[in-house]
């Protein structure tokens, strides 16, 4: 599976700490992630992931449009709902696209640990 991986400021920890719980799980699967979210990922989790540029200089448009052209089966996006996202414009796209194409998109880590439990069965 393709997987993006995606967290805006305040949620990097969150989703590095979520991702290291389910390494094993992560390890299987090809590995996207917007630039500064990919390099903590990659120093804190060892595993081999695709870099693109940071989300607001054209990363969340660079997963976007592996969406559109049939490269990601799923995304994990913890986004910070309460600050204000200079690029929310880009995230919005990324958002309508993942629906657009009917590609899974977690927000958070509840939804987060439902897509490992589906992934599962």
């Amino acid at each position: 599976m393709r997987i993006a991986l995606i967290a805006h400021d305040k949620k990097k920890e969150e989703l590095t700490d979520f991702i290291k719980k389910h390494v094993d799980f992560f390890k299987l699967h090809d590995l996207y992630a917007t630039g500064t979210t990919g390099k903590i990922l990659v120093e804190h989790t060892g595993l081999k992931i695709s870099l693109k540029k940071s989300g607001p200089l054209g990363g969340d448009q660079e997963i976007g449009s592996m969406i559109a052209n049939g490269k990601i089966d799923m995304v994990f996006f913890f986004r910070d709902p309460l600050t204000a996202q200079p690029h929310e414009p880009d995230v919005s796209a990324l958002f309508r696209l993942s629906d657009v194409y009917r590609i899974p998109l977690a927000t958070n880590v509840e939804t987060a640990k439902h897509f490992l439990i589906s992934q599962k069965k």
